[in-house]
């Protein structure tokens, strides 16, 4: 996807056994999409500095976990194993499988997890990863979505716009 496109919409099955789609989220000015799974080490290294994120901008900001891998595959990113994970870690927000993977490809992601940041008009605004330390939390200096959060949030636009992802790739069905 490039800066300034469109969010696409979709129709997808949520861990809580809801079906979820762009106009849920319409309440909020900003919308952080991302894609995520179970098993990736990037994923389990970033997972509570996600939660903590949404924990804090739960209120003005709508985050979304959309997992696409084949269970096929990686059995640990099953439906029933994105569950477990979601109650086990207390997700704050809502955890969507894509099991046509056809979400994954509309964004063109690539890697778990990877980033969209969309304005009030749901224009992409930023995409790429989280921060620059996925190993060590302590040692982050450039904290991408939050900024880009940030600056949406005070009407501005992100001065960073896209920082390539770093994760596992998207385990695409043969």
């Amino acid at each position: 996807m490039e800066i300034g496109q469109s969010a696409y919409d979709f129709q997808l099955p949520g861990v809580d056994g809801k079906i979820y789609s762009l106009k849920d989220f319409a309440d909020k000015p900003v919308l952080v999409l991302f894609f995520w799974c179970n098993h990736c080490p990037y994923v389990k290294a970033y997972e509570d500095r996600v939660i903590q994120l949404a924990n804090e901008f739960k209120d003005r900001v709508a985050f979304v976990a959309i997992n696409s891998n084949d269970p096929t595959q990686y059995p640990e990113d099953s439906f029933e194993n994105m569950k477990r994970v979601a109650q086990e870690k207390n997700y704050p927000f809502p955890y969507l499988f894509d099991e046509t993977q056809a979400v994954a490809r509309a964004y063109k992601a690539s890697r778990t997890p990877e980033f969209f940041v969309f304005d009030e008009e749901r224009d992409l605004k930023y995409h790429g990863r989280f921060d620059d330390n996925w190993e060590h939390p302590d040692q982050v200096r450039h904290e991408y979505v939050r900024d880009a959060i940030r600056s949406l949030l005070e009407n501005d636009i992100p001065h960073v716009s896209h920082v390539p992802p770093v994760g596992c790739t998207i385990k695409w069905k043969h």
